[in-house]
């Protein structure tokens, strides 16, 4: 079970990867791009370090859950309003199963070691 939990694990970090990569698709198709496709990820990032990481300063039982869904949900929604509308669908759906995947016993318990 320690391979499946750490493939999900790798996959929930590939996730907050791709959320990064779609707000800079995003940054890239507004103006000022130079600025956006740099600075709206180093934003979600920021956010994602303080309120969702599991050594959140600011996260706790209430505050990481509606951090993760906000940039997930932001990182669709930039997706979606870039014109790739099937790319956002398909990082939907992978974020769902994944995050649903870690939230099992078997991979929460590799978090908590």
């Amino acid at each position: 079970m320690a391979i499946f939990g750490w493939t999900v694990l790798g996959l929930v970090f590939v996730d907050e990867l791709l959320a990064m990569a779609a707000f800079g698709v995003w940054g890239w198709d507004h103006d000022p791009r130079w600025l956006l496709v740099w600075a709206l990820p180093a934003i979600a990032m920021a956010g994602w370090f303080f309120m969702a990481s599991p050594q959140a300063r600011y996260g706790g039982p209430v505050t990481r859950p509606v951090a993760k869904a906000g940039v997930f949900t932001l990182a669709t929604l930039a997706l979606w309003d870039s014109g790739h509308e099937t790319w956002a669908w398909m990082f939907l759906v992978f974020s769902v199963v994944v995050n649903a995947l870690a939230l099992l016993p078997t991979v929460r318990v590799l978090v908590e070691e």
